[in-house]
């Protein structure tokens, strides 16, 4: 079998001061792709060790997922038991795709966790406005680092509608996002992951960016492709997962484009960003 293609996290967390190593946080977004059993070769049996292996890579303290099955996340959980998941799927149970957010439990405590529905009506389970054809949701978490210097930050992991005409849902999307974002995370530092289906040129992307500060582009370092999406070619073609924050600053972030020969764990490359809290 051919070997694991790694993309390696820079190296540069070596050359920084162990003050500053221990305000950081390596956070993760991953669209895992559902379990389609139309996906041929691509089928989840034969991702789920690409994928569990590129999560392995990444060492990331806290990952949120798009398109995750609840099989998925415990057989991720199962292969790495430092992880812990939650969240519910679009509907409100787990039968479906859900928001999944994996966080290292020995580096992070899970505070408080939470969901609302990007819609007119976020608190109903399993709305949707605007004309979109499948309810579109976020799961949020609040975190404390653990250590001597305990920080507090907020997670907020989402997935805006996929069709060319939902362009005006996915803005709408972005501001109910950044509303109830002020509203739970108050002034603590913020981290949205998620996969937009919206481009670099989308309003969606400037409703968020308006108020979040895009982890890529402001990265000091920057180490793979600018696109994201690849549809199991290897090849990606489209900006479309992001991770912006508030109160951090980028130090590295990588598009991940690991890959076992011809299989890749996703149709879509993750995105893994090495981040420093500001402030005390």
């Amino acid at each position: 079998m051919p070997s694991f293609v790694r993309i390696v996290l820079p190296a540069i967390l070596a050359c920084l001061p162990s003050a500053v190593v221990a305000q950081t946080l390596t956070v993760m977004t991953v669209n895992v792709r559902y379990p389609n059993p139309d996906d041929g070769p691509d089928l989840w049996a034969n991702r789920a060790p690409i994928l569990i292996d590129t999560i392995r890579a990444a060492d990331a303290d806290v990952i949120g997922t798009q398109e995750l099955f609840a099989l998925q996340g415990d057989a991720i959980v199962r292969a790495l038991p430092a992880y812990r998941w939650f969240g519910r799927d679009r509907n409100g149970g787990h039968a479906d795709e859900h928001m999944g957010i994996l966080w290292r439990s020995d580096r992070l405590r899970l505070l408080r966790r939470g969901d609302f529905w990007l819609s007119d009506t976020p608190d109903v389970v399993g709305s949707s406005d605007w004309g979109v054809n499948l309810p579109r949701m976020v799961n949020w978490g609040e975190f404390e680092t653990r250590g001597a210097k305990r920080r507090r930050f907020v997670l907020f992991d989402t997935h805006f509608a996929h069709r060319d005409e939902d362009a005006d849902a996915r803005a709408r999307s972005a501001r109910v996002l950044l509303a109830r974002m002020r509203r739970i995370a108050g002034t603590l530092p913020v981290v949205v992951t998620g996969d937009l289906n919206a481009r670099p040129d989308s309003i969606a992307y400037r409703v968020m960016t308006d108020v979040l500060t895009d982890a890529w582009t402001s990265a000091a370092t920057r180490i793979g492709p600018e696109t994201t999406f690849h549809d199991f070619t290897g090849k990606p073609d489209r900006r479309i997962d992001y991770i912006f924050t508030r109160g951090f600053t980028a130090l590295s972030t990588t598009v991940m484009t690991d890959h076992r020969g011809e299989r890749y764990p996703s149709d879509h490359f993750p995105v893994a960003a090495r981040l420093r809290l500001t402030g005390r």
